[in-house]
C-alpha cells in the first residue's frame, strides 16, 4: 500500500530532517520534489497545487525556520495537511433510528461489490448489528450464487428472488423481510456495468427510492487511479453518494485515488478493502493513513487487528497454563501460529510498525508461506512430541521433515525459535487476556 509514494516522500522529507538549518529556498526546493512525487502518484493536479500552497505558507514562517528542529516541523506540517486532504477524521456509518440500517452498495462491474458486501456484513457482525444481505444483480451470471456462498461462509442470511427482474421491487421486499426478522442492518449488492450509463443510473435511482438507504456507498477499485475519481464523480452526481469504499488498496502502488477522491468529490472514504479474506475491511482513518504514507506506522490499527483476530478464551487458557504450570509446549506454539495467520499477510502487519522502511521490508523478502510451513512441521509431530519437545532427537526430526515436506534444517530452526519463545513465556507474568501482546512477544517465526 503506497509503497512507491511512501519511499519517495520519505526520501524528500529525510533530506529536510537531516538539515540543522533550513532556509526558504531549501524548503521550496523540497516542496518542488514533493509536488513531483504526488503528481507521479497520480494525485489530482489542483489538489497538489492547493496542498503545497498550504504547506509552504506554514513551512516558510519564522516560527518553523528558526525552531530547534525545523525539518521535523516541516514533516509535521506535511502530515497535518495530508490528514486534511484525506478528510481529517473517520466518517462512521449512519445508523437508522428505526428498522434496519440499509446500506446500498453501487459501482462498476469488477470493482468488488459482492465481496465487499460480505466483508461489510462480517464487520457489522463483530459490532453486534445482526446484518442481512440482499442480491440485486439479476444480470451477472452466478451473482446471486456468489453472494449466497459468501453469506453461508459468514453465517449471514441472503435475500434473493431469481424470478423477479425488477430489482427495485426485490429491494423493497428484502427491506420488509429484514425488518420482520429484526435484522439491524441490510446490505444491498446492486448490479454494475462496464461503464457508467443512463440505464444503470435510472435503475439505481429506483432502488434508492424503494429502499430509502441510510448510506449509498460507491465501491471503487483503487488500482484504476484517477479513473476512480471520475467514476466517483459520475455516481455522486447521479445518486448523491454518502461515502466510498476503496478496494484493492493493498495492490495500489501509487495511491492517487485515495488521496484525490475526498478532495475532488467531497465524498468521504469510509472503508478500505485489502486482500480477499472477509476480514479484510478497515475503517478509513485519515490521521492513521497519513501516518502510514509517511512511514510513521499505525500502532492503533495493529492493535485493532490483533484484538479482532485473537481468541480471548484461548489466550486466557494459555495465560493460566504458563502462569500456574510454567509450561509452554508445541501445541501452544501451534495455537499462537494459527492466531497469527488470522492477522493477515505478515508484510502488511510489519508496515504498520513505526519506523519500518518499505524499501528494507521488500529487500528482506518476507515469505508469506513461512507460517504455513511452521504449521505443517508441527502437525507432522505426534501428540507426545508436541507436548514433550525435549524428546525430539535427530531421527524424529528427520521423520518430521519428511512428513511435512520441509528440509530438516527448517525443523531445527523452528525448534530453536520455539525454545526462545518458551523462555520468553516463562519470564512473562501473564498475557493480560492477550490484550498486551506485541509481535515481538509472539516470537513470530522468521525466514
Amino acid at each position: 500500500m503506497f509503497d512507491e509514494l511512501s519511499e519517495k516522500l520519505e526520501a524528500v522529507l529525510g533530506r529536510l530532517r537531516q538539515r540543522g538549518l533550513l532556509t526558504e529556498p531549501m524548503v521550496r526546493e523540497g516542496l518542488r520534489d514533493i509536488r513531483r512525487v504526488l503528481l507521479e502518484a497520480d494525485v489530482n493536479f489542483q489538489l497538489v497545487k492547493d496542498f503545497l500552497s498550504r504547506v509552504e505558507a506554514q513551512a516558510t514562517g519564522e516560527k518553523v525556520l528558526k525552531s530547534v528542529q525545523p525539518g521535523q516541523q516541516v514533516v509535521k506540517i506535511v502530515h497535518e495537511e495530508l490528514v486534511a486532504m484525506l478528510g481529517e477524521r473517520p466518517d462512521p456509518l449512519k445508523i437508522a433510528p428505526v428498522g434496519p440500517t440499509v446500506v446500498m452498495l453501487v459501482g462498476l462491474q469488477g470493482s468488488g461489490k459482492t465481496t465487499t458486501a460480505a466483508k461489510l456484513a462480517k464487520r457489522m457482525m463483530r459490532e453486534g448489528r445482526a446484518p442481512a444481505l440482499a442480491a440485486l444483480d439479476p444480470y451477472r451470471p452466478a451473482a446471486i450464487d456468489q453472494l449466497e456462498t459468501l453469506g453461508r461462509q459468514i453465517s449471514v442470511p441472503v435475500y434473493a428472488d431469481r424470478q423477479e427482474k425488477d430489482v427495485a421491487r426485490v429491494g423493497r421486499w428484502a427491506v420488509d423481510q429484514a425488518n420482520s426478522a429484526r435484522h439491524r442492518a441490510l446490505i444491498l449488492d446492486t448490479a454494475g456495468r462496464l461503464q457508467i450509463d443512463q440505464d444503470l443510473m435510472d435503475e439505481l435511482k429506483r432502488v434508492r427510492e424503494a429502499t430509502k438507504p441510510s448510506e449509498v456507498l460507491l465501491v471503487v477499485d483503487a488500482m484504476i487511479g484517477q479513473e476512480a475519481v471520475r467514476v466517483a464523480q459520475g455516481f455522486h452526481e447521479a445518486l448523491g453518494l454518502t461515502g466510498v469504499i476503496l478496494t484493492k488498496l493493498d495492490g495500489d502502488a501509487r495511491g492517487g485515488a485515495a488521496l484525490s477522491i475526498r478532495g475532488v468529490t467531497g465524498v468521504p472514504i469510509k472503508f478500505i478493502g485489502t486482500g480477499e479474506r472477509v476480514e479484510g475491511l478497515e475503517v478509513f482513518d485519515p490521521f492513521r493513513m497519513a501516518g502510514r504514507i509517511l512511514q510513521q506506522g499505525d500502532v492503533v490499527g495493529l492493535v485493532e487487528k490483533a484484538q479482532a483476530a485473537f481468541d480471548e478464551d484461548q489466550a486466557k487458557k494459555l495465560e493460566k497454563k504458563v502462569a500456574k504450570e510454567g509450561k509452554f509446549d508445541l501445541e501452544d506454539f501451534l495455537m499462537v501460529t494459527r492466531q497469527l495467520q488470522k492477522l493477515g499477510p505478515l508484510e502488511g502487519l510489519l508496515r504498520m510498525v513505526p519506523g519500518v522502511n518499505t524499501k528494507l521490508l521488500r529487500e528482506a523478502k518476507v515469505d508469506p508461506k513461512r507460517i504455513k510451513h511452521v504449521e505443517a512441521i508441527i502437525l507432522s509431530m505426534t501428540r507426545e512430541e508436541r507436548s514433550k519437545p525435549d524428546i525430539l532427537n535427530g531421527s524424529r526430526r528427520l521423520r518430521i521433515a519428511k512428513g511435512s515436506g520441509r528440509p530438516v534444517q527448517e525443523v531445527n530452526r523452528l525448534m530453536e525459535q520455539f525454545k526462545q519463545m518458551q523462555k520468553l513465556m516463562k519470564q512473562m507474568k501473564g498475557f493480560g487476556g492477550g490484550r498486551g501482546l506485541g509481535l515481538g512477544q509472539l516470537g513470530l517465526p522468521g525466514n
